[in-house]
């Protein structure tokens, strides 16, 4: 393991997280609002420890290794988490807004680069009353984070003298494992000009939908990249507009499908999506889950209209289904059968190679195709039985791996758990919370629901919040591996 490698490719990601807070400096200062201090502070201290730690390791001119990949890959989350919280940290300190301690700043941003949307802010303070550059900031962290700051660092890594590939793999997000084009640099500035024209995209029909141009840009950056973090405290309800419901409906949606599949259908042929098996899957659990819930909550008498119904019931559906988080209604007082369905959908999550988190539609797909086939077996011991997905045949590698990675989503989900309970927690608030941070989704049940927050988890339980957030976002197996004694041998 060469560590002057992996603290020289982290150093030049920190670099580009220092220079994204210009955006949200220059609407502090537009709108001449306290949160320029801290703003520039941070950026400046960003900017100056990755600009020192550049200078003192030089990046070697050979390529990465698997181990290194994976290594540089947790780094790099865990570093932009900790500068990312240096404006709300420096902006406590300062007066623009109120977070306490720390952890709870770290918290926030990794919350953010996650995509998670799990938030600290508006127990002690509105989030209206937060300035509008830390709330852009807060924002774009998400934005960065749906794409992936891995991806990014593919992007410039070229540009270093090294290559990607190993880091590439270790974004387990699934950004796209079949490469796009030729090289791999190429392939990540294939997906964020997509990810660019569908965020224009949004931001327009946000604004034409009667948002500012501040708050159309804060929510597309929040939307797209399935995060949910708002600039009101009511999050989507505030607007009160079925339009903006339906615009944050459909890009939610589209932010959780496959980003290679929108690269192939919109420069080739948009039969792409209906030929796409794992597509097909994911808008099924997306329309089922859609009429569960508006079923349930119709005849439980929730609201009175159908349309009513199955709007409430979509946007709660496709914003917990796609891990964004962002809330309409409180689902928290709904029918148990409808809240249950929630948690549920906290697990499936959308498609691989999306900005989404939890498990992925199409492993849960195969998951069940891998069960059927081994009760078929047990029937009929001499028949071969094979899982097919889209008219492939799945090899056993394939399958063994989902399952592997099932078995430690689980186990990681029910450790956590036994903690944040431990440390106080109801275990309906203790379970939702960990299946919302590890599935990076946002809001979950009980004091961490809809209309509540996590200020007032312990640190222990937030500390391991904020690990959960990290090993979700890496897949589990990126970050675990780092655990192994054998990882760390020549």
């Amino acid at each position: 393991m060469r560590m002057r490698f992996v603290i020289a490719v982290c150093a030049h990601v920190i670099f580009f997280v220092g220079l994204a807070m210009i955006l949200p400096l220059a609407f502090s200062l537009y709108y001449g609002e306290a949160d320029a201090v801290p703003l520039a502070w941070s950026m400046g201290i960003t900017i100056a420890v990755a600009g020192a730690l550049s200078l003192a390791v030089r990046v070697p001119k050979d390529d990465l290794n698997r181990r290194e990949g994976m290594m540089i890959a947790t780094m790099i989350w865990l570093a932009a988490g900790v500068f990312g919280a240096l404006p709300f940290f420096i902006g406590k300190m300062l007066g623009p807004m109120s977070v306490e301690n720390f952890i709870n700043c770290v918290f926030e941003s990794v919350s953010g680069f996650t995509t998670t949307g799990s938030s600290v802010l508006g127990q002690t303070v509105k989030i209206e009353a937060v300035g509008k550059g830390l709330l852009m900031w807060r924002a774009l962290t998400q934005w960065l984070g749906g794409m992936g700051i891995i991806v990014l660092a593919i992007a410039i890594l070229p540009l270093l003298g090294v290559g990607g590939m190993q880091l590439f793999r270790a974004e387990a997000a699934g950004h796209l494992q079949e490469k796009l084009r030729p090289r791999i640099r190429e392939t990540a500035i294939a997906l964020w000009t997509v990810y660019l024209a569908m965020s224009a995209v949004q931001t327009i029909l946000l604004f034409f939908g009667g948002m500012s141009v501040y708050e159309a840009l804060c929510h597309t950056f929040t939307t797209l990249s399935t995060g949910g973090f708002s600039t009101r405290d009511a999050s989507i309800a505030a607007f009160h507009s079925s339009y903006i419901d339906i615009v944050i409906i459909v890009f939610m949606f589209l932010g959780a499908a496959n980003f290679s599949l929108h690269f192939k259908a919109w420069t080739k042929d948009l039969r792409n999506y209906v030929r796409d098996s794992q597509f097909r899957y994911y808008a099924a659990f997306i329309l089922g889950g859609t009429l569960f819930v508006a079923a349930v909550i119709y005849i439980g008498g929730i609201y009175s209209s159908t349309i009513d119904s199955l709007r409430q019931g979509a946007f709660q559906t496709v914003s917990i289904m796609t891990t964004t988080g962002f809330v309409t209604a409180d689902y928290d007082t709904w029918p148990f059968a409808a809240k249950f369905a929630l948690l549920l959908f906290m697990f499936i999550g959308g498609s691989a190679g999306s900005t989404t988190g939890a498990i992925k539609t199409v492993r849960v797909v195969l998951l069940f195709k891998y069960a059927y086939r081994e009760i078929v077996r047990l029937i009929h011991p001499k028949v071969f039985a094979s899982v097919k997905l889209g008219g492939r045949v799945i090899h056993k590698n394939v399958l063994e791996s989902v399952a592997a990675f099932f078995i430690f989503y689980m186990l990681v989900f029910v450790a956590a758990t036994v903690i944040v309970t431990v440390q106080g927690m109801d275990l309906v608030s203790g379970l939702s919370a960990v299946a919302a941070t590890l599935g990076n989704i946002g809001p979950g049940l009980g004091t961490v629901g809809p209309t509540h927050n996590y200020f007032h988890v312990p640190l222990l339980s937030k500390c391991v919040l904020t690990a959960c957030m990290i090993i979700g976002r890496l897949e589990v197996f990126t970050v675990l591996v780092l655990l192994a004694p054998g990882f760390w041998k020549k």
